[in-house]
């Protein structure tokens, strides 16, 4: 992997990142306050959950 591949996908998780606040304010508000309300386990759960997808999605992609 190259330098620049690793940069492309910062720019692509920063853009992806960008689009609900962009798209829907009051969503991602409404989206933001409730993970506020969660408990450390569940974010930690649904944050593990998501890097096995994306891992799992980048093996596919690679492969």
């Amino acid at each position: 992997m190259q330098m620049n591949d690793l940069w492309a996908a910062f720019a692509l998780v920063l853009i992806i990142e960008g689009l609900l606040p962009f798209l829907s304010p009051r969503g991602y508000r409404q989206a933001v306050e409730q993970m506020a309300s969660q408990s450390d386990t569940a974010l930690r759960i649904v944050g593990l959950v998501l890097m096995l997808a994306g891992l799992g999605a980048l093996a596919l992609i690679r492969g």
